[in-house]
C-alpha cells in the first residue's frame, strides 16, 4: 500500500529533501564560520537565509498536510519530522547569532570539532531523508541512524572535554560564559539530528 501511495504524494518527499539540503548548506556555512570569525556577519547572513528558506518549506509542508486526505506516511510522523528538521536549522542560526552577539573573535579547536561533527551529522540526516520515499532503503536508513547515534556520542565526548578545559583554563569570566553557550548549542545540533534520525527509524519500523 505504501509504495502505491508514494508516487501520488511525491511532493512531501520533495519538500523533505529540499529542507535537508538546506540544513547541510547551513551546516557547511557554520563550519566555515568557525574557521573565519573575521567575517562572522557574512556567515550569519548566509545561515539566516538558509534558515528562512527552511522555514518556508516547513510552512508549505504543514499546509500540504492539512490539505491532503491520504498521506504516504503517518501524518503525525511527517509533522514531527519536518518540525524536528526545522529545529536543526534554528539551532544553527542560534549558534551563529550567539557568536555575533557575543563578539567572539577567537575560535577554539573544540568549537571547530563540534561544528565539523555537526556537519557530518547533517549530511547523514540528508542522506537518510533522501532515501525515505522507498522502504526498500530501510537497511540503509537504519545504518545511517547508527552512524548518527555514534556521531552524537562523539559530540558529547567533545563537549565534556571542552567544558573541562574551559573551567580549568579560562580565567576570563566573559569568555567562559561565551564559549560555554556556544559549545552547548553546537552539541545540541547533534542531539537534534539524532531526534530526526529516531523519527525516521520509527517510520521505517512501521512501514518497511
Amino acid at each position: 500500500m505504501l509504495h502505491k501511495l508514494m508516487p501520488k504524494e511525491a511532493k512531501f518527499f520533495d519538500l523533505f529533501n529540499q529542507h535537508s539540503d538546506l540544513i547541510v548548506d547551513a551546516a557547511k556555512e557554520l563550519k566555515s564560520l568557525f574557521d573565519d570569525l573575521a567575517h562572522t556577519d557574512n556567515h550569519l547572513s548566509a545561515i539566516k537565509d538558509f534558515e528562512k528558506r527552511a522555514d518556508r518549506i516547513t510552512f508549505e509542508t504543514v499546509d500540504l498536510l492539512h490539505k491532503t486526505f491520504i498521506t504516504p506516511i503517518d501524518r503525525d510522523d511527517m509533522l514531527k519530522l519536518i518540525n524536528c528538521m526545522d529545529d536543526v536549522a534554528d539551532l544553527m542560526e542560534d549558534v551563529a547569532e550567539t557568536v555575533s552577539l557575543y563578539d567572539v573573535t577567537n575560535s577554539t579547536d573544540e568549537a571547530k570539532e563540534l561544528a565539523a561533527i555537526g556537519l557530518i551529522c547533517c549530511e547523514r540526516v540528508q542522506a537518510s531523508v533522501h532515501l525515505l520515499d522507498n522502504m526498500s532503503n530501510a537497511a540503509q536508513m537504519l545504518k545511517l541512524a547508527s552512524e548518527i547515534a555514534r556521531l552524537e556520542s562523539d559530540a558529547d565526548r567533545v563537549l565534556r572535554k571542552a567544558m573541562s578545559k574551559l573551567f580549568r583554563e579560562e580565567e576570563n569570566v566573559k569568555n567562559l560564559i561565551k564559549y560555554k553557550a556556544i559549545y552547548e548549542l553546537l552539541e545540541a545540533i547533534t542531539d537534534k539530528c539524532e531526534d530526526v534520525s529516531n523519527i525516521i527509524q520509527g517510520i521505517v519500523v512501521e512501514n518497511a
